[in-house]
């Protein structure tokens, strides 16, 4: 009896080992594709240096974001507006404040409330899924009603468009940019949620789990140790994808008015909000913050798509 248990105990370090060290490959060839794609170069340098702008962007402002020191020059009512001059690289927005120290300040709460969307988004995302995915995997009759449930639930909150799940969200909560980060997040929730349980459903037949479930392993544990681990990938490369959304519908929600109650608050969503009454006049306004936000959310779309075909094997050469 000693010998067969010592026996099992062997299979399941030796299957734990080699599900531990295929995953570290495919993460090692993962990246040594991202340094050979320059799809993945220009991503990276894209959002390398919109974070680094994000972090000292305020003290590279050459004058305060909310400062109205040449109010006296602009008449927004005549259409009288000062363009990009050498004190002012970017002009002055309609209230005579730099519009170029503004895009420094802004690119941080812009990062902010991208990041910390996405993030509410992963998070509640991936324990809904995992939840689903382990009761889907391992759970019998009554996990498979468990996940039928809740895949109801994200299917009825994927139906609805996003941008309608997020003006709803922020209309119910009320004015303000933890407002539009709850928003946001709550339309990514469904997607990481279907994400990882697909994932999870695919490697629930492996046949490291076939080996783990012969040897005895509790399911809890093949779920923890070996399944979920195994299934993050794909996850990963969505939240990934997710910040360029997260960017552009926390920037669509504040140009609707249900961002910052605060207008002098840089951020490039409330900038090009406020910049649209001016459009005819003063157009570049709009173009910088749109130009920001296009650019961010490209460099983040081009990270995630190499990511994506770095780690899938059928897209791979």
């Amino acid at each position: 009896m000693t010998k067969k248990a010592d026996k099992i105990d062997r299979l399941a370090q030796l299957t734990e080992r080699t599900e531990a060290t295929s995953g570290a490959g495919l993460w090692r060839e993962a990246f040594r594709r991202l340094r050979t794609s320059k799809t993945a170069i220009i991503g990276g340098v894209v959002i390398g240096l919109f974070v680094l702008i994000a972090i000292v962007g305020p003290w590279l402002a050459p004058y305060s974001p909310t400062a109205q020191d040449w109010r006296g020059e602009v008449f927004p009512n005549q259409g009288r507006f000062v363009g990009p001059r050498g004190e002012n690289w970017f002009g002055l927005d309609h209230l005579g404040r730099d519009e170029f120290s503004r895009m420094l300040v802004g690119a941080r709460q812009t990062l902010l409330v991208g990041v910390v969307s996405m993030l509410i988004g992963l998070v509640a995302g991936a324990i809904v899924g995992a939840v689903s995915g382990a009761a889907a995997t391992l759970g019998g009759e009554a996990g498979k009603r468990v996940d039928t449930v809740i895949m109801r639930v994200t299917d009825m909150m994927l139906a609805l468009p996003s941008l309608l799940l997020a003006v709803s969200v922020a209309a119910v909560l009320g004015q303000s940019l933890t407002t539009v980060m709850i928003a946001v997040g709550v339309v990514q929730v469904p997607v990481f949620a279907r994400l990882l349980r697909g994932s999870m459903l695919a490697q629930g037949n492996s046949d490291y789990v076939l080996a783990a479930k012969a040897v005895g392993i509790r399911k809890r544990r093949i779920v923890l140790t070996q399944i979920l681990p195994n299934s993050l990938s794909p996850v990963i490369v969505q939240a990934t994808l997710s910040l360029a959304t997260a960017i552009i519908e926390a920037a669509a929600l504040s140009y609707l008015g249900l961002g910052s109650p605060d207008p002098a608050i840089p951020e490039w969503g409330v900038m090009l909000s406020q910049a649209q009454r001016f459009f005819d006049n003063a157009p570049m306004m709009s173009v910088y913050p749109a130009v920001g936000i296009i650019i961010t959310a490209l460099g983040f779309t081009l990270l995630g798509e190499a990511m994506r075909e770095a780690l899938d094997p059928k897209l791979r050469g």
